[in-house]
């Protein structure tokens, strides 16, 4: 099978620590080149990923015919200006979210992608979850009949650190709804395949001194007249929360913890009622619960494996970067109902 040939586009962080194990992991993927601002960061990687080539700046990477397809994980603030490179270079692009820091940037790039002929893709991982696509499946079935409530919850620890971009609006468009609660509000729309319409946020820095809230709280109703809870803060220990995907349905209900994750873990337990009895006791009883733990699998691997079928096959995008823009649409409504105390309206 022939390998699309990538460059790594800020291959320290989240690439290092994830995406770039992952390639290693992928079967229709070579990595050729990497670039890290610093040189010998740049050279370290090269050497421990067993890549040809390394580079200092973006420029140089996409310089090389080699390369046909990028992966894109420097600060948010860079993202536009090199998808539009990688667009004219004739690069194929795996952008991490956001695609930039404002909308119409991210519109922007998306625009020279489709301009230049070139296939974009948003970094969202989480879909490619054994258990996620469990859910999907469930729903689709109709077992868990009228969807009405959901919850996705994402938190961790991210205390004041000096210099750290992720805490500087102008370096993000946000905080932890825009960092955390695009991968919640994507699975959720994913699973449910319903985009949402109108949004309330509720958005503070609460515990810290940075300039992005440290407390994201939301709520969706989407097309199919589910309510979503989205729940997201830097504030809450790691250890302290499961993170949990919560479905609920008039015929039972799907409860993941600890899957919406970086490393593809956690578990499903299912609850199915044929037929709901109306208990003015409101008694409970204990139902069988059926329980699914994830198959053996790498998100970021299968992520790099179906962008690449898509670019060897001309096949659609599974995770297109429009998909990316609409959740972040979503996101900055609920920054502007937070501000102005108002129920919003999502616009098509």
């Amino acid at each position: 099978m022939r390998k699309i040939k990538w460059g790594v586009i800020g291959a320290g962080g989240i690439a290092d620590r994830r995406t770039l194990p992952g390639m290693m992991l992928s079967e229709n993927c070579e990595l050729v080149a990497v670039m890290e601002v610093f040189e010998d960061a740049a050279k370290k990687l090269a050497e421990k990923y067993n890549a040809k080539y390394y580079y200092t700046t973006a420029e140089e990477l996409l310089a090389n015919e080699e390369v046909e397809a990028v992966y894109i994980a420097s600060p948010v603030k860079f993202h536009k200006e090199q998808v539009i490179a990688a667009a004219k270079a004739g690069k194929h692009v795996l952008c991490e979210k956001p695609i930039a820091v404002q909308l119409a940037d991210s519109n922007a790039a998306l625009a020279a992608c489709k301009e230049n002929g070139v296939l974009a893709a948003a970094g969202f991982m989480m879909r490619y979850h054994s258990l996620h696509q469990k859910m999907k499946e469930i729903i689709a079935s109709g077992k868990l009949g009228q969807i009405v409530s959901c919850r996705a919850q994402l938190n961790c620890w991210f205390p004041d650190i000096e210099g750290n971009w992720r805490q500087q609006r102008v370096h993000t468009g946000g905080g932890a709804l825009m960092d955390m609660g695009i991968h919640c509000i994507d699975l959720l729309e994913y699973i449910l395949d319903s985009k949402a319409t109108r949004v309330v946020g509720m958005c503070e820095t609460k515990t810290f001194q940075y300039d992005i809230e440290d407390s994201a709280n939301v709520l969706l109703q989407l097309e199919n007249g589910a309510v979503c809870y989205v729940d997201n803060n830097y504030n809450v220990p790691d250890d302290a929360v499961a993170c949990r995907l919560e479905i609920m349905g008039t015929k039972g209900s799907l409860i993941a913890e600890n899957t919406i994750s970086q490393v593809e873990g956690g578990s499903l337990c299912c609850r199915f009622i044929d037929q709901g009895a109306y208990n003015a006791q409101q008694d409970r009883v204990e139902t069988e619960v059926v329980e699914y733990l994830p198959q053996e699998g790498n998100m970021y691997a299968k992520e790099l494996d179906s962008f690449s079928r898509s670019i060897l096959d001309n096949t659609p995008v599974v995770v297109p970067m429009e998909d990316a823009i609409h959740v972040q649409k979503v996101i900055e409504m609920a920054y502007q109902s937070s501000d102005e105390s108002k129920i919003l309206k999502v616009e098509a």
